[in-house]
């Protein structure tokens, strides 16, 4: 148990570190898009500081897997949700990102709803492991998700090309993202309790039979594509936040149902669940969908002009 406790905190550190350096590499970059995913990669492979952060992520994803095995899903969710203050603190510090009041207000309740969720989920001590879901119920969840992740974020990129439109904040992108990591997350425990077999021999066998590794490549590369364009046109202070809420919640709740951890019986985790659902919704809802543009500094001496 304390393996994937210590696990959960590395993944945190890795992911963090990760994400902020690729922002920093990707503003030295010039303007990426997803309708030109050749040239993306091109760019990125180009940067040894994106490099060192995709190699991050990818340490991090290695002690998720760990995670995974030794600890249930809304357990390791509830590890994974702490990473959002160290992303705020990397973020002001190492990229000079200001978060705005209603924003930190934003996060603080996230937090609370996630928290609320996961106590809900959580059965004491005594609680197992998922190993095994369905695979019809694992595609029922996760094609829907995907598609979903993909249309938001098309369509998010077809209004940001107007013109006139004040620069989007990212909530939209950090929730088809987030959807995108939701099902990359359900994949990563499938891998999990599939590498949990006997013999590499059956393992292998057994995982390549299994949607999961498909999955994987699917989000891994359309994840890729999406996640790097969004980061280098908005704070990661918000849409890393965002896109963490969506995949928490995801996990946490299709993964348990998945996986068929236990669920929660008592009404008043029930209430929890719920609440805590509902509240995450309303702060992705009421967070502001465009930065406000920065004002022209008057000239010195100038003298403001007041209607009469």
């Amino acid at each position: 148990m304390w393996w994937g406790v210590a696990a959960a905190l590395l993944a945190n550190v890795l992911y963090s570190t990760g994400f902020v350096l690729e922002k920093r590499a990707l503003a030295a970059l010039p303007e990426v898009s997803v309708r030109r995913p050749a040239r993306l990669l091109r760019l990125v492979l180009g940067s040894p500081l994106w490099i060192g952060g995709s190699l991050a992520l990818a340490a991090g994803f290695g002690a998720q897997l760990a995670v995974y095995r030794t600890l249930p899903i809304a357990a390791a969710q509830g590890l994974f949700v702490s990473g959002l203050v160290l992303l705020v603190l990397l973020s002001a510090r190492l990229l000079g990102e200001e978060t705005s009041g209603r924003e930190r207000y934003a996060l603080v309740a996230i937090l609370a709803a996630l928290l609320m969720v996961v106590l809900s989920l959580r059965e004491g001590p005594g609680e197992t492991v998922g190993a095994e879901a369905p695979y019809p119920l694992i595609l029922l969840v996760c094609v829907p998700s995907l598609a979903a992740g993909v249309w938001l974020y098309t369509s998010a990129e077809r209004r940001a090309r107007h013109r006139h439109r004040l620069p989007t904040t990212g909530v939209e992108y950090g929730v088809a993202v987030g959807l995108l990591y939701g099902v990359s997350s359900l994949a990563i425990k499938g891998v999990s309790s599939r590498l949990s077999a006997d013999g590499w021999g059956g393992a292998l066998l057994g995982l390549l039979r299994s949607p999961y590794p498909y999955l994987l490549l699917f989000t891994g590369a359309f994840g890729l594509v999406m996640s790097q364009a969004a980061l280098q046109r908005c704070r990661a202070s918000l849409i890393v936040p965002v896109c963490t809420t969506v995949t928490c919640l995801y996990t946490a709740v299709l993964g348990t149902l998945s996986f068929g951890e236990a669920l929660p019986e008592d009404p008043l985790r029930l209430a929890l669940r719920v609440a805590g659902i509902a509240l995450a919704i309303a702060v992705l809802l009421s967070m502001p969908r465009h930065d406000q543009p920065a004002r022209t500094p008057r000239p010195l001496g100038a003298k403001e002009l007041t209607p009469p």
